[in-house]
C-alpha cells in the first residue's frame, strides 16, 4: 500500500499543477524567455512561478528535481552536464550513473554539494520543497521552475523552456518538430476509423483499494483525442478516484492499466473482479497494460505512449505504426 501511495502521489504531483508562464519579452517564440542580441547568454528568464532571473553563461553543470525534466534535458544531449536527478528518475539508463538528489522532498545538502550552476525544478504545494528551492537560491545558483506540461501543447513549451534555459533552443525545436510529425502521423490514421468501430477507453492508473482514473485535461486524455478513441471517464476533471460500481456503469470497450511496472499481473486483477465479467473490455479481453512513464511524463516519449495506445485499441489500423 505505502508503495501504491507513493506512486500516487509522485504521479499527481507531476501531472496535477498547472501553473502559467508570463515575460515582457515579444522577440522570442516562447513569451518565458528574454534574450539579448549580442548573444544567447546571459539570459533573462522569468519561470513558471514568475521568479525572474538572468542567467550569466551557458550551463555546465545541472541537476534536474523532476524525471520529466531529466527526460527533456537528455534528449536535448546534455546527459554530460547532468550532475544530479532524483530518485525516481528511470530513463533513459544514465540516470542511474547520476547523483540521487532526494525523492518527493529534495536533499538540499546533496544539491549544494554538487555545484550546479542550474536547478531544473517544478512547482510544488510542498512547503518544504519551496523552502529547499529558496535555500538554493540563497546560495548564488539559478533555479528555473519549468511550466507543469497538462497536456500536448504544454509539453511542447516545457521542452522549448529547457531549450533556451541550457543553450540548446535548436535541439529544442527539432523534438518538438519530430513530435508534431509523429502525432500528426498518428492522427492522419485515426481519420481512416469507421465510425461503428471508434472505441471508448478506460484508464486504471492505480490498483485496488485506490482506483483512480484519468478525466479530461490529461495527457491520457490529449493522447486518446490523437488517436480518435473517447475516454469514458471524460465527464471527470484530472485524476480522480473511481469506485469499481462506476467503471461497471461506464462499461468500457477497453481498459488498460498503467501500473504494471511495480504491481504483478494488473490484467488478471481487471478481470478476475467480482461482477465485471459483463463488461465489453473484460468480455473481450481487452484489457492491456502501459508503462505509466510513457503515457504521463511530459516529454519526448509522449508519442511513443500514443502509439502504444494506439495499437491495443486499433489493431487493425495501427498494428504498421
Amino acid at each position: 500500500m505505502k508503495k501504491v501511495l507513493s506512486f500516487l502521489f509522485v504521479l499527481l504531483l507531476t501531472l496535477a499543477l498547472l501553473i502559467g508562464c508570463s515575460s515582457e519579452n515579444s522577440d522570442t517564440e516562447d513569451d518565458s524567455i528574454e534574450q539579448t542580441e549580442e548573444a544567447a547568454f546571459p539570459l533573462t528568464v522569468t519561470d513558471a512561478l514568475d521568479n525572474e532571473m538572468t542567467i550569466d553563461e551557458e550551463p555546465e553543470r545541472i541537476v534536474s528535481v523532476i524525471p520529466s525534466n531529466t527526460e527533456i534535458a537528455f534528449a536535448l544531449g546534455l546527459g554530460d552536464e547532468i550532475v544530479g536527478v532524483s530518485d525516481h528518475d528511470n530513463y533513459p539508463e544514465e540516470v542511474e550513473e547520476k547523483e540521487a538528489i532526494g525523492g518527493l522532498e529534495m536533499n538540499v545538502e546533496v544539491i549544494l554539494s554538487l555545484d550546479p550552476d542550474l536547478v531544473l525544478a517544478h512547482g510544488s504545494s510542498s512547503e518544504a520543497s519551496q523552502e529547499g528551492l529558496q535555500q538554493i537560491r540563497d546560495s548564488d545558483i539559478d533555479v528555473f521552475v519549468v511550466n507543469d506540461a497538462q497536456d500536448i501543447e504544454g509539453t511542447y513549451e516545457a521542452i522549448e523552456q529547457i531549450g533556451q534555459v541550457t543553450g540548446t533552443p535548436d535541439e529544442a525545436e527539432e523534438i518538438v518538430s519530430d513530435m508534431e510529425d509523429g502525432f500528426a502521423s498518428l492522427s492522419e490514421t485515426a481519420e481512416e476509423i469507421d465510425e461503428t468501430d471508434r472505441k471508448s477507453v478506460f484508464f486504471e492508473v492505480s490498483p485496488e483499494p485506490d482506483l483512480f482514473t484519468a478525466g479530461q485535461n490529461t495527457f491520457f486524455d490529449s493522447l486518446l483525442q490523437v488517436i480518435g478513441a473517447d475516454n469514458a471517464a471524460e465527464e471527470l476533471d484530472g485524476w480522480v478516484p473511481i469506485d469499481p460500481e462506476s467503471i461497471v456503469e461506464l462499461d468500457p470497450d477497453v481498459i488498460i492499466t498503467t501500473y504494471g511496472h511495480y504491481s504483478d499481473d494488473p490484467v488478471e486483477q481487471v478481470v478476475s473482479r467480482d461482477g465485471w465479467d459483463s463488461m465489453d473490455a473484460v468480455e473481450n479481453e481487452d484489457v492491456y497494460d502501459i508503462h505509466s512513464d510513457i503515457v504521463s511524463r511530459p516529454g519526448p516519449r509522449l508519442v511513443e505512449g500514443a502509439r502504444e495506445i494506439a495499437e491495443v485499441v486499433y489493431p487493425e489500423y495501427f498494428e504498421e505504426e
